[in-house]
């Protein structure tokens, strides 16, 4: 997997790293770290082995000659889509597993920890180094879809419980406007001396056309307009596909949205509370954003378009909805063996959001960072930014 790292790597950030994924997860019960809701969604328990299992696969068993495995199991058990590496316990299966325990979990995290910041004390080469960087990036990653399974599960369940670990979405407070984007040849792609995944490779210039995107996104009062309006029940806005996935689905509203009394209340990690207008409206998919954007007589943006204009306002509450389809940039290439399935073969019936979520780890708010999902999910942090 091609990335740029220019800097080693320390225990000290390798153990922060490791210490943030265990605080997202303190104020769960052991009921609630297995539990598998729906197929995409994983276990807690799940994210904790996985992201440790990581670290043991591609940097202990490769690297460290009298490593010892802490499971032979293991791998087995918790690796996600590495076929390079072996057989694995399929996706929709993941929530089956009470055994390994909780506790057992937490101890091989435990051991990794010892054995990997004592081999990264010993000094790593430029090569290790980056690879432990990818799993240190792989695991803020894996910190924020588990606030989105925490929620999906504790979203589902009839006492709605508050996380002890604060995520709130901000009102943003400047007026409305559009910026103006003048038409030209643009560069795109990472062009700097941090850390990039191998998607953001690959610089290239495009030629935009004229276009204003909004400086703010999407709010709650703006989208209740568009219900209110039958915003769900007129398929003109919407592509065949999302109007059929709405239909199927019986959707009338984001996710975790619940009309009581005839008020919009809805599910946040900080408890059941009634829907705020003035803060950015969240958990839509992409179908549900494109038929926003044709109801507004506007569109979204591509993601060529909101890199170029993204300077021009501030981004990382929400993951944005782009109008790109996930492909790679010219000349991009993935490395041989198991980190070149990272990122490429997922490059097929996705769409491409930009920006960052308040449950991100900052260094990945970045304007090249490149975020994919299925128009279909709705369960990540993702809003709407349009464009005209």
């Amino acid at each position: 997997m091609e990335t740029i790292t220019r800097h080693s790597i320390s225990k000290e950030r390798f153990l922060e790293v490791r210490h943030q994924t265990e605080l997202i997860c303190k104020s769960l019960q052991a009921e609630d770290v297995s539990i598998q809701p729906a197929e995409f969604v994983s276990p807690p328990k799940w994210h904790l082995a996985h992201t440790t299992w990581f670290f043991e696969q591609f940097v202990l068993t490769e690297y460290q000659s009298d490593y010892k495995v802490f499971n032979d199991d293991f791998a087995y058990y918790f690796n996600s889509y590495y076929n390079n590496v072996g057989k694995r316990v399929m996706r929709a299966e993941r929530g089956l597993m009470t055994r390994p325990t909780l506790q057992e979990v937490l101890e091989y995290r435990a051991y990794v920890n010892a054995q990997l910041s004592e081999f990264i004390s010993k000094g790593t080469s430029e090569d290790i180094s980056n690879i432990i960087e990818i799993g240190l990036q792989h695991e803020q990653q894996h910190q924020e879809l588990l606030i989105y399974d925490i929620k999906y599960i504790f979203g589902n369940q009839p006492s709605f419980p508050v996380l002890d670990y604060k995520i709130q979405l901000q009102a943003e407070n400047e007026p409305q406007k559009f910026l103006q984007i003048k038409e030209g040849i643009y560069e795109i792609g990472h062009n700097n001396e941090g850390f990039c995944f191998d998607n953001e490779l690959g610089r290239h210039k495009v030629y935009l056309h004229d276009f204003e995107i909004s400086n703010q996104l999407v709010t709650n009062l703006e989208y209740i307009a568009f219900i209110d309006a039958g915003g769900y029940e007129d398929f003109n806005y919407w592509h065949a596909e999302g109007w059929d996935f709405v239909q199927n689905n019986d959707l009338k509203a984001p996710l975790y949205w619940h009309k009581v009394d005839g008020k919009w209340m809805h599910y946040t990690l900080n408890g059941f509370l009634k829907v705020d207008g003035d803060l950015p409206v969240t958990h839509v998919t992409f179908y549900e954003a494109f038929a926003f954007a044709q109801w507004k007589g506007m569109r979204l943006p591509t993601e060529f378009e909101w890199e170029v204009a993204s300077p021009k306002f501030n981004y990382g509450q929400l993951w944005e909805w782009t109008n790109s389809a996930y492909l790679p940039y010219p000349n991009y290439t993935k490395v041989d063996g198991a980190l070149g399935e990272y990122n490429g073969k997922f490059m097929v019936n996705q769409m491409v959001l930009r920006g960052g979520s308040v449950a991100t780890s900052k260094n990945h708010c970045s304007p090249t960072y490149r975020n994919f999902f299925q128009p279909d999910m709705r369960w990540l942090f993702s809003g709407i930014r349009l464009a005209k």
